[in-house]
């Protein structure tokens, strides 16, 4: 068994490289496709060439220049842009095995949702990714794929479904975090087995003196475009993990759809822009209706709705009775982790660095209570100290009436 802390380290470093792979290939898709929009046709251009850009950084000017096929003769040296892709997905890979595989009692299996063994966690995981590459790369390659417009909708539609399927087996958690890795994979994936083996029979093709078929090019460029308009909600969805309000909605499906339209609003704003198409300043009005829908689905469908019911008698007293009822609470439900020394097997140090364990403690971190414990119930995980509903009204009762003493 690795050594607590060990573990801890292994996961901070894992995290540490995914978000550094992460930046390196979202940063090169968003440039590619500034780049690839904002190209100029004109005059003088060599045969094959579909325009031209001149850009400016570091101090130095570069012309940018594109190949609407491939130039007819290949340079000796060629940059390709993969490892950012794979990089993120592996670290990515990774650190779901060992922060949701690993540990699943604690961040994927919910009894109250489905009552999993350890291995099954990871069985329906890893095989929800594989078989929705599938079912992507179908629509993509069928009728559908014809028109883009008719192919996104399909693909909204199945990410709705899968997430929904992802919610009756995982916790609300790991079913965000699931929906996430489904896009990503799908991502990667068509970088790996469309994007670059495409180009590379276009190289193959003019090294052997002939002529590459347009159609490679305009395959791969369609799932460029995918990775274009998803890069955002994916990104939500991988943060989503910190902020329990969205995850743990009875609405939270609707918030992922919420959500991924908003990102790909927010992406057609600025590809419009680059390409020279003017400003739909619509695309930021739907965003932000599409949020304020998000953020209200959240509330209407928290499960802490039923806590709100909680007494509001603010006499000192009651404050005071309130605040020791609580603390019992908190203490035999949360400081077995949240402690200066968690006695929770695996468990080094305080998550976040919270500590539960005193009255001062538990009073310092009010809020954070409120939103983890009786807002949500992200915290304990899984429920995994079996709070019960009673328990999480005693807790509420303290914080409205402090609510109330402090006005």
């Amino acid at each position: 068994m690795i050594d607590p802390q060990i573990s801890e380290w292994i996961s901070q470093i894992i995290r540490w490289t995914h978000v550094i792979t992460a930046i390196a290939w979202i940063g090169s898709s968003f440039y590619f496709i500034h780049l690839d929009l904002s190209l100029k046709k004109r005059e003088g251009l060599p045969e094959g060439v579909g325009g031209e850009a001149w850009q400016v950084h570091g101090g130095g000017f570069y012309n940018m220049r594109k190949y609407l096929v491939a130039p007819p003769e290949m340079p000796k040296e060629l940059t390709w842009f993969k490892w950012e892709s794979y990089s993120t997905w592996i670290s990515g890979f990774f650190l779901i095995v060992w922060v949701y595989y690993l540990h699943a009692d604690l961040y994927t299996i919910d009894p109250s949702v489905r009552a999993l063994a350890p291995w099954q966690a990871p069985a329906i995981g890893i095989g929800g990714l594989v078989v929705s590459w599938f079912v992507y790369e179908g629509l993509c390659r069928s009728p559908l794929g014809k028109n883009g417009i008719v192919l996104g909708v399909a693909l909204f539609v199945y990410i709705l479904l899968a997430a929904f399927g992802f919610t009756q087996v995982f916790n609300g958690r790991a079913a965000f975090l699931h929906t996430g890795a489904m896009i990503a994979t799908w991502m990667s994936a068509s970088v790996f087995f469309i994007i670059i083996p495409n180009q590379k029979k276009v190289v193959d093709t003019l090294l052997a003196g002939g002529s590459p078929d347009p159609k490679l090019g305009k395959e791969a460029k369609l799932r460029s475009t995918h990775n274009n308009y998803l890069t955002l909600p994916v990104i939500f969805l991988m943060l989503s993990n910190h902020y329990p309000l969205a995850w743990s909605s009875r609405y939270s499906v609707a918030i992922i759809g919420m959500i991924v339209i908003a990102g790909a609003a927010i992406r057609h704003f600025f590809n419009s822009q680059h390409a020279g198409k003017g400003s739909p300043w619509w695309t930021w009005a739907l965003a932000a209706l599409c949020i304020w829908a998000a953020i209200w689905l959240s509330i209407l469908g928290k499960p802490g709705n039923a806590n709100l019911a909680a007494s509001t008698n603010a006499t000192p007293a009651a404050v005071t009775a309130s605040f020791d009822e609580a603390v019992l609470t908190i203490q035999s439900r949360c400081s077995m982790c949240h402690a200066a020394e968690p006695a929770w097997d695996g468990i080094t140090t305080a998550p976040k660095g919270v500590r539960l364990d005193t009255p001062e403690e538990i009073a310092r971190h009010a809020e954070m209570i409120r939103v983890q414990s009786v807002l949500t119930h992200a915290m304990p995980p899984n429920n995994i100290t079996e709070m019960t509903l009673d328990e999480r009204r005693a807790v509420a009762t303290w914080l409205a009436a402090k609510d109330t003493a402090t006005r």
